[in-house]
């Protein structure tokens, strides 16, 4: 019962930092000390059902709980009102993962390739988010096959950018223009929910489901790639790895953007950022 629980805390967090932009799914996958073994489940879930089941179960449910009761406290409270505590948090969740993730490097000889690996993925994830600052398009998702189709390969990108460590799912999303049309259908669906208005929830279901589904293909495609990558290249994906959670809190201050910042302000955020820190660092030793 113990580990359920805490598998639901660390889906929690999961599943929030892939609604917020410039926080990475996968990174935090990482910093809760599930990464390798969230992958081989996803690629093996039929021959390891029960033992995939056991993980994906609390971790879905976290996911969902996380995105139900806090998506909108995140991004219409905390995000706008407090930045700089908010995202201090987040990175504090980041680096609170290193620990776990330096353990599979250790004793080991760096070599130029993973040298490269670090360097080449620090780059992107700091590239992704000085390409993604300030986008949002806004993409039309009325009724039609075209669409359908378009929220499908929606899907599918968000997912593998969300299960690649390092790179933020909701910023790919934003970039894509359909980052606040699915946060606005999510909370729509779940008002109507709430009233039981099934006239709103269909409407809402003609987005979510073909983006759900791309989201399902996509999870699965890129795990059978991330798990192949491990199997033959396990020392330089590491060392990528590394470079992806170490670039993330640049790309996180990047996406911020200019903030007033006074002394509560910082004394408030490096409480955040020790409690976040502390978070992982316990939930990854789990």
């Amino acid at each position: 019962m113990k580990e359920f629980i805490v598998n639901i805390l660390k889906g929690m967090v999961i599943g929030l930092s892939n609604v917020i932009p410039g926080v990475s799914g996968g990174t935090m996958m990482v910093s809760m000390g599930i990464y390798d073994r969230l992958i081989m489940l996803l690629t093996h879930f039929i021959k390891k059902f029960k033992e995939a089941v056991a993980l994906l179960l609390p971790i879905g449910i976290g996911m969902i709980l996380a995105i139900a009761l806090f998506s909108k406290l995140f991004s219409e409270v905390l995000f706008p009102n407090y930045p700089f505590q908010t995202n201090l948090f987040f990175i504090g969740l980041i680096i609170g993962g290193l620990p776990v993730i330096f353990k599979k490097v250790k004793g080991k000889k760096i070599s130029v390739s993973s040298v490269l690996a670090f360097a080449i993925f620090f780059v992107v994830v700091v590239g992704f988010a000085l390409l993604g600052e300030g986008s949002d398009k806004g993409a039309e998702v009325s009724l039609s096959f075209g669409n359908i189709v378009k929220l499908f390969v929606a899907g599918i990108v968000a997912a593998a950018t969300m299960v690649i460590p390092g790179i933020s799912g909701s910023m790919i999303m934003m970039l894509m223009g359909y980052y606040q049309t699915i946060i606005d259908t999510i909370n729509a669906f779940l008002n109507a929910l709430a009233s039981f208005d099934i006239t709103a929830m269909l409407a809402c279901c003609v987005i979510l489901v073909p983006f759900g589904i791309g989201v399902v293909v996509g999870v699965v495609a890129v795990a059978k790639f991330v798990e192949f990558v491990f199997t033959k290249f396990s020392h330089i994906a590491y060392w990528a790895i590394i470079g992806l959670i170490v670039a993330s809190p640049f790309a996180i201050i990047i996406m911020m953007g200019s903030v007033s910042i006074g002394v509560v302000e910082v004394i408030t955020g490096i409480v955040m950022l020790a409690v976040g820190f502390f978070i992982a660092l316990k939930l990854g030793g789990e």
